[in-house]
């Protein structure tokens, strides 16, 4: 049977996992965590949002950048100190600023087409992670964005996604615990939130159950090309004078997030993956009157790119913020500190005293598109680059790059569940 190595046990990878496993693929995942989804795919802001699928790669956006470079707080924060790789992605970013329209539909048509797939996983292993399919509201405080964002609009919905205006009344109606003043929004119903690492461990267990073997606190150091395959060699992470091990697997599938690039560097592909901090707050909700306060409905803030989930009775999510600043993953205070203060300004009632902070690295590559399909060598694929919408695209993503490996491997290889 075909044996295929998986670097990365984050939402990618996982899912990329269970997809291959489903086409009969004996599959091994490597990770240099103890546990799978302890990076990005922990704390993010939980959305499976469709409505956020616009790209980044707009002059508007180059133009407020610089804007907010010398504010702490800003939405996104620019690091001025340069390096090569971070050059080298701001000058692909601007590049794809022509394919802005082609990009954004492309990611909303496979956003819509991986929401579906997500749900069919969780009902088919049993998983509970939050779910709550309430939609998505996007708001808007002044008349100029409001009516900027029709354009967005008109896009996702030509991508196919069911998404319209509502009034600061149908706001207030949608989700009565807000607090602030807005002219306008727009209402995803078909969007959904959850708790992306409980179904990431809840998935990565379903694999387990069917034959998955994952090797954890597994640094890998090195993927070796070898006739009809390649060899993956990792130490046991965090102990640098353990013996390296290795392993010989037919096929390997890159779903490293921001380690991507380097992965892919070794086997003599260019994937220029760059990391872009988030930050989130999870806020405890341990008493009635703050559970009451808190919102049912996803919420959206444009002004200050804020979003929000609501996970079970007694943990409200709140996540934003970019900030390009390399490898960096510390947790800053004045980068927290707007994520309370807009919960304090918009849902008073909330208690803000039980608040946890959280920082990812989302891997992001400059066209905002994530890499999926085959490497330059034989038995070498990528599902990886997902940037801000990692969860959101799982699910499609991995269904592609499953397909891209049954094409390029025999079909037979694949075992009898394939053939039947």
């Amino acid at each position: 049977m075909t044996h295929l190595a998986v670097i990365g046990a984050g939402i990618t990878g996982v899912t990329t996992a269970h997809a291959l496993n489903a086409r009969g693929y004996r599959v091994t995942v490597l990770d240099r965590n103890r546990y799978a989804a302890m990076e990005t795919s922990f704390a993010n802001g939980g959305q499976l949002s469709a409505c956020n699928a616009e790209v980044w790669n707009k002059v508007s956006t180059v133009i407020q950048g610089l804007r907010w470079m010398t504010r702490r707080d800003a939405p996104l924060l620019m690091n001025p100190t340069p390096s090569w790789h971070k050059l080298s992605w701001m000058a692909e970013f601007v590049r794809e600023i022509a394919h802005y329209r082609e990009n954004t539909l492309e990611t909303v048509r496979l956003a819509i087409r991986a929401r579906e797939t997500l749900f069919a996983m969780a009902r088919e292993e049993g998983i509970d992670f939050d779910l709550k399919t309430r939609g998505i509201l996007h708001f808007y405080r002044d008349e100029a964005a409001f009516r900027k964002a029709h354009g967005v609009n008109a896009l996702l919905t030509q991508g196919g996604l069911d998404r319209y205006a509502v009034t600061p009344e149908e706001i207030r109606a949608i989700e009565p615990t807000l607090s602030g003043s807005y002219f306008g929004g727009f209402f995803t119903p078909s969007d959904a939130t959850g708790d992306i690492h409980k179904f990431t461990r809840g998935l990565a267990a379903a694999c387990a159950r069917k034959g998955v073997r994952f090797v954890q606190d597994a640094a890998v150091e090195a993927i070796l090309p070898e006739e009809g395959g390649h060899v993956v060699r990792w130490r046991p992470a965090g102990r640098g004078e353990a013996a390296p091990q290795a392993e010989r697997f037919d096929a390997v599938v890159i779903c490293a997030g921001t380690a991507s690039r380097e992965f892919a560097a070794m086997l003599g592909d260019r994937v220029n993956v760059y990391p872009v901090k988030g930050y989130s707050i999870t806020v405890n909700l341990h008493s009635p009157r703050a559970q009451a306060a808190a919102p049912q409905v996803s919420i959206l803030d444009e002004a200050t790119k804020i979003v929000t989930s609501r996970l079970g009775d007694d943990r409200f999510r709140v996540a934003g913020t970019a900030e390009f600043n390399g490898f960096n993953r510390d947790i800053r205070h004045d980068r927290i500190q707007p994520l309370v203060d807009w919960t304090r300004e918009q849902f008073p009632g909330i208690d803000t005293d039980r608040v946890v902070a959280w920082s990812g690295l989302r891997p992001m590559l400059p066209s905002m598109l994530p890499k999926v399909g085959r490497g330059r060598r034989p038995g070498v694929f990528y599902n990886t680059g997902h940037g801000h919408l990692g969860w959101t695209l799982s699910g499609a993503t991995a269904g592609l790059v499953a397909e891209a490996v049954g094409a390029e491997l025999a079909p037979e290889a694949a075992g009898v569940r394939l053939a039947a």
